[in-house]
């Protein structure tokens, strides 16, 4: 930048540094005739529009700081930070020339204690001090140096790249800005919380303290190393070194010092107002600052919630692949998606060293990312576009994976993809013996087998049809350490029979291990497998081939993905004991309304809530489910929620009449899903409508109230869409198909003229939108009037209130519009993306009657995609 250019009024006359944050030039106010210093934010602002908007916002919040021992921020110009001017040396250049006598630093520390107590008081922290952030004005008619705080709550504002320069002076560590769970700071002054990942408050401020406090005593670093990950290890790994303080320092000062570096936030010392009070007297220690904290209590198994920072994950990988740690450390840090993007798929390598994931970008293109446990890059593997299902080779070489209509492979370490074979479907899975055999699963039918040399599929495994038993589908198989031996989950149209199996290349006799209807994984002598959200394991011997004892929860809120009809919950293992899994759960989630460009609205109060919201006709109430068991009714004007559906059972996928007056809804409460209605007023009990062995669940009622639309699980071919007559007075509604085919078709919603229907189906090998004409049971509902809206893949259907335009889920991960003109003749436009979006098959999106209003559950804060956590040794955490 050139030292005579003007931003705004402000003439630039020199430069003054540079950092994470940002350059800093030296300027003249030309209107109120004084210097000030102007930072000017990094290049990667000046594209992301959303970004500069949260930092102008910040930039006000912080600009309301007004304290003697604050620079001050006058104000935003564009990507220009305009602050008050402070002379003198920084604190790390007056720490680079050696120790600072006692009674030099005691009145520095009290000035910055005044600085972080003023600021916390306003709920404003730090999150980035360092000596590079204080200035120390020279003293002066023999007073001491004036203390000036920089950049103050910056860190939370600007969201820099990472830099693998100077540990001392990396910049700031962070990948989003205002996601729980994320990393900010720097790397030597960054509390052992945020190195893993967990919310910040003034307590990293409080560690950050001690740290500058022992450093200008000492005349050192107290953490530093060569690379940030080194220094951040030793951040984790290593109890604060107080040894060099110098032998004159007071009791007080050391009883300080060590509250403020306590690696437990719950026994820090919890206000710096205390810090403030022991270093205006040092010969006394305050009552708090001396307290002694009972020893902290260890949580069985102390995930991460959220994290996103990619150095605390290579610092810990490092530890743990390169210096090995002993064998009974357990290491826990978390993994962030690609910028703007969420994860798909999560695969560990067989030998726990590598990580692929499918993910989606801030552009909605997703394909397959490699990364090293021990390398801060991912990698993404170009030709692998629309990738999902990716499993390994045994060997950790290969990646096999499901685009479109084939099943590929390609080098973990990149290169040519190869086709192993074609696929007629959807996929739901893969599994890569030692052998050679791979196992593959795509719509609804047993398991295939097939040559990772390529070749014809063959059936592995068949559906059980005998004896009242009515699978669906076979899905998600797992290859046990031996190759021949397998797991996979099976579907049932009856509940009971549902769950985890065991199976064998050399037999068609399965067992079956777990009633839960979830993907399997085989790791370190347990079995994994979601339960209601959760990760669980149970012990499990891999050469008997048996089940012991209870399965225990390790992980809260796992994330669920989905394809067409096959749910999945993102998690995977390796044999070795590493784990990673994504959590996405509800209790991180609110349901939030967008508008047409994706911009958040507002969010609704209630947490949890993200299931299947559905708005009722009038636009006044919202029917969701929360956690997937329960249905609660939202008062839109007030925003009140209140419970809803009160039985035993599992509460989803609710619908309203079209009056408003009453709400169906598919319940567990006795055994499989059946349709029960309850009145929206509460007025009365809920009513069974339909009661099976198949389950069963409402996508829809027709605008005229006669018929309920619902999907199910049949025998023979698969999900169907089905009619149950809701005005027969005798009360003996006899349910009617309504599309019935060997493909999956489901989702289905009335357009509210009520002559169409458009659903989802996976004839064409993928799930994709269609419209059908409506034609009530007894008139000919042929394939003529069949349209497909959706292109390159589209679910969860729902239509504008004027019936001319369709929204719908897109295969790009976006909610996509389409208009729709029936008269003289049929007429569907060209697919619009309008913005992001990732939903499961347990969420989905309501929009408002004039399509302006999209409402759906997302994360709390502006992140697209949350991280995943690895944890290695993750069986450590279950023993005693």
């Amino acid at each position: 930048m050139s030292q005579q250019q003007t931003i705004a009024h402000y003439r630039i006359t020199s430069k003054l540094g540079e950092g994470g944050m940002g350059a800093v030039y030296r300027a003249t106010d030309t209107k109120l005739n004084r210097d000030v210093a102007i930072k000017i934010l990094p290049d990667s602002f000046a594209n992301d529009p959303d970004r500069l908007a949260r930092f102008t916002r910040e930039a006000q919040v912080l600009a309301s700081l007004n304290h003697p021992n604050i620079a001050a921020i006058y104000g935003v110009e564009e990507r220009a930070l305009i602050m008050e001017l402070v002379e003198g040396p920084t604190l790390a250049e007056r720490i680079a020339q050696g120790p600072i006598p006692l009674d030099e630093a005691v009145p520095i520390a009290r000035q910055m204690a005044e600085a972080l107590e003023y600021a916390h008081d306003k709920g404003i922290v730090h999150r980035d001090l360092k000596p590079a952030n204080v200035k120390v004005t020279e003293p002066a008619g023999g007073q001491p140096g004036r203390v000036k705080v920089l950049d103050f709550g910056l860190a939370k504002a600007l969201s820099p790249e990472l830099s693998a320069a100077n540990p001392a002076n990396s910049p700031t560590l962070s990948m989003r800005a205002t996601v729980a769970g994320m990393i900010m700071g720097t790397a030597g002054y960054m509390s052992p919380e945020q190195a893993k990942g967990k919310p910040v408050d003034r307590r990293a401020d409080i560690w950050a303290f001690g740290v500058l406090l022992v450093e200008m005593l000492t005349g050192r670093a107290m953490y530093a190393a060569e690379t940030i990950s080194e220094t951040l290890a030793s951040v984790l790994l290593k109890e604060p070194d107080l040894s060099g303080l110098p032998a004159q320092t007071p009791a007080a000062i050391r009883t300080l010092i060590r509250r403020c570096l306590d690696k437990d936030p719950q026994r820090r010392l919890r206000d710096i107002g205390e810090a403030r009070i022991a270093l205006e007297n040092p010969g006394a220690v305050p009552e708090a600052v001396a307290a002694r904290s009972a020893p902290a209590r260890r949580s069985p198994l102390p995930w991460i919630a959220a994290g996103v920072c990619l150095a605390a994950f290579a610092v810990l990988a490092f530890f743990h692949f390169r210096e090995s740690p002993p064998e009974t450390a357990q290491i826990v840090f978390p993994i962030a998606p690609p910028e703007g993007g969420a994860f798909n798929f999560l695969a560990l390598s067989p030998d726990g060293r590598q990580i692929a994931y499918s993910a989606g970008d801030s552009s909605g293109k997703v394909q397959i990312w490699v990364r090293s446990l021990a390398s801060l890059a991912a990698r993404p593997l170009p030709g692998t576009d629309g990738a999902s299902g990716l499993f390994w080779s045994p060997d950790s070489r290969f990646i096999a994976f499901f685009a479109g209509t084939r099943l590929l492979k390609v080098a973990a370490s990149g290169g040519p993809t190869q086709t192993i074979c074609a696929i007629n479907g959807t996929d739901r899975g893969g599994s890569w013996g030692r052998d050679g055999t791979i196992l593959i699963s795509y719509s609804n039918q047993g398991l295939l087998s097939v040559p990772a040399s390529g070749g014809e599929p063959k059936p592995a495994t068949a559906l059980d049809r005998a004896n009242g038993v009515r699978d669906v589908s076979h899905r998600w198989p797992w290859f046990l350490p031996d190759g021949r031996h397998f797991l996979y989950d099976a579907r049932s149209a009856r509940p009971d029979q549902s769950g985890i199996y065991l199976a064998s290349l050399d037999s068609r006799d399965p067992s079956h291990l777990v009633l839960d209807d979830s993907n399997a994984a085989y790791s370190a002598g347990y079995l994994l497998f979601a339960r209601n959200g959760n990760l669980m394991a149970q012990a499990f011997d891999a050469a008997s081939l048996r089940l012991s004892g209870d399965a225990v929860p390790v992980a809260e809120q796992v994330g669920q993905g989905q394809i067409a009809d096959a749910a999945y919950s993102r998690f995977s293992a390796s044999e070795s004991g590493v784990l990673v899994y994504d959590s996405t759960g509800a209790s991180a989630s609110r349901l939030t309304w967008f508008d047409r460009q994706g911009k958040r609205l507002g969010m609704l109060v209630e947490p949890g809530l993200g299931g299947q919201p559905r708005i009722s006709p009038d636009g006044k109430r919202i029917v969701a489910s929360q956690a997937g068991s329960e249905i609660y009714l939202v008062d839109v004007g007030r925003d009140v929620s209140t419970r809803f559906t009160f039985n035993k059972g599992v509460n989803m996928f609710p619908a309203w009449s079209p009056d408003g007056h009453r709400v169906y809804y598919a319940s567990a409460a006795a055994g499989s899903f059946d349709l029960y209605w309850k009145s929206a007023d509460m007025s009365g009990p809920e009513e069974l409508l339909l009661r099976s062995e198949i389950s069963k669940y409402p996508t829809d009622v027709s605008p005229d109230g006669r018929f309920l639309m619902f999907s199910q699980l049949s025998p023979k071919t698969g999900i169907d869409l089905f009619l149950l007559p809701l005005t027969d007075a005798g009360g003996d509604r006899k349910p009617v198909a309504f599309l019935q085919t060997p493909a999956a078709e489901q989702s289905g919603v009335f357009s509210p003229d009520g002559k169409w229907v458009a659903y989802t189906s996976d004839e064409s090998g993928r799930s994709e939108i269609y419209l059908r004409p409506f034609s009530p049971p007894g008139t000919d509902r042929s394939q003529a009037g069949q349209r497909q809206v959706s292109k390159g893949g589209g679910q969860f259907a729902r239509w504008r209130g004027d019936s001319r335009e369709l929204y719908y889920f897109s295969g790009e991960n976006k909610i996509a519009a389409v208009t729709i003109e029936t008269s003289p003749t049929v007429q569907i436009g060209v697919p619009r993306p309008l913005f992001g979006a990732f939903l499961s098959i347990a969420q989905r999106f309501a929009v408002t009657a004039d399509g302006q209003r999209f409402l759906m559950a997302a994360p709390v804060g502006e992140a697209h995609g949350a991280p995943a956590t690895v944890v290695v040794n993750w069986t450590k955490a279950l023993k005693p």
